[in-house]
């Protein structure tokens, strides 16, 4: 594990597609906070899924960075003195970490599937997850083997009756109880695959990372992280969730969304538009300027003061404004066509692609004899 001497910060994204625009959000959010601190900027692929993400995303992902002019330092296919940096690539070391919960913790073999989970009549939580109600927990051993015998168990963590709270750099404090609000949590899946938990605990302490900058939907994963990082004797970064992108029914964006991805931003705009414009509407520079001097591993321009205001000294966003931040993204990028059509029927952009014309309405010809 890197000693933690200095500023380190991460985009770690998943490559099961192209990135979007709110991908691109939370990367130049991210960048900007480590660079200006003068910190270490990271990219690590969250690829714990092979069959979801595919090499070329992640290729595609490191080449849009490098167009949009956010430098990392270590990580990619550039590699680094922390490697592994694909999520992929660490099995043995997630091995290691879940037999050390083993030895501090109550680690044992779950054999509910999804249906089965749903079927129960456990309480929902507000992301629409199911609170694990501890069915597997109660197995007897000889139960336990004549299950494994059917079907191979995920592995879970038995969570204590407590609460695991801290201050986010944009949120404020956040608390969580384990048991009440989360339930025993998974280590493992039953394919084989590590779960997300572990091993962003793990790679976040060992790669010395920080500061961690990333979206608010996974601000309830967080003390499931810290929970374990204190297990396993690991650091604990500073968190920032920034709120999510939304499309115009309120929606979260997603890589379906292809008007919205990189492909399409990159016909129609330079990185300094992009990154600008997605800074200042962050509220952090006054204007929609470049917020890197001539190119690639710059830092951010010193002469400007908002660019060099961290989040933790900024709050970039007040929470009731969140959920219209895309419209002003799409009106300060397609000004007067998406004044007319995105506001009230839910246009979005085509980036010059043809839209579907409407059939004709009449009498249909009959064909020429």
């Amino acid at each position: 594990m890197r000693e933690r001497t200095d500023v380190c910060g991460r985009f770690a994204p998943s490559p099961s597609g192209r990135m979007h625009l709110g991908n691109v959000f939370c990367a130049v959010l991210a960048w900007l906070s480590a660079r200006s601190r003068g910190g270490r900027f990271l990219l690590r692929i969250e690829d714990l899924d092979v069959r979801r993400c595919k090499p070329e995303h992640a290729r595609l992902l490191e080449e849009d960075l490098a167009w949009l002019g956010l430098d990392w330092d270590e990580g990619g296919r550039r590699g680094g003195p922390d490697g592994p940096y694909f999520q992929s690539e660490c099995s043995e070391l997630y091995a290691q970490a879940l037999q050390m919960l083993k030895e501090h913790a109550r680690v044992y073999p779950c054999f509910c599937s999804r249906a089965d989970l749903h079927a129960a009549s456990a309480p929902h939580l507000s992301d629409g997850a199911v609170l694990y109600g501890g069915r597997c927990a109660r197995l007897s051993p000889a139960e336990a083997d004549a299950l494994r015998r059917r079907r191979a168990p995920a592995l879970r963590i038995a969570v204590p009756e407590e609460s695991v709270s801290f201050t986010d750099g944009h949120l404020g404090h956040f608390s969580q109880n384990l048991a009440r609000e989360c339930g025993d949590f998974i280590l493992r899946r039953s394919d084989g695959i590590y779960a997300y938990q572990l091993a962003v605990a793990v790679d976040d302490a060992r790669m010395g990372v920080t500061q961690v900058v990333r979206g608010q939907d996974l601000l309830s994963s967080t003390p499931r992280q810290i929970f374990l990082q204190r297990l396993l004797g690991l650091p604990t970064p500073e968190y920032y969730h920034l709120p999510l992108l939304v499309n115009a029914e309120g929606v979260r964006l997603s890589k379906r969304e292809k008007s919205l991805d990189m492909g399409a931003l990159r016909a129609r705009f330079t990185p300094a538009e992009l990154t600008g414009w997605l800074a200042f509407l962050a509220g952090q520079q006054p204007a929609p300027e470049p917020v890197y001097e001539g190119g690639a591993r710059s830092p951010p321009k010193p002469t400007n003061p908002y660019i060099v205001v961290s989040i933790s000294q900024k709050r970039h966003f007040e929470q009731q404004k969140c959920k219209g931040f895309l419209h002003r993204v799409c009106e300060a990028f397609f000004g007067r066509v998406y004044r007319k059509n995105g506001a009230k029927r839910g246009f979005w952009p085509s980036f010059g692609r043809k839209r579907p014309s409407a059939p004709r309405r009449g009498k249909k010809r009959g064909r020429r004899g």
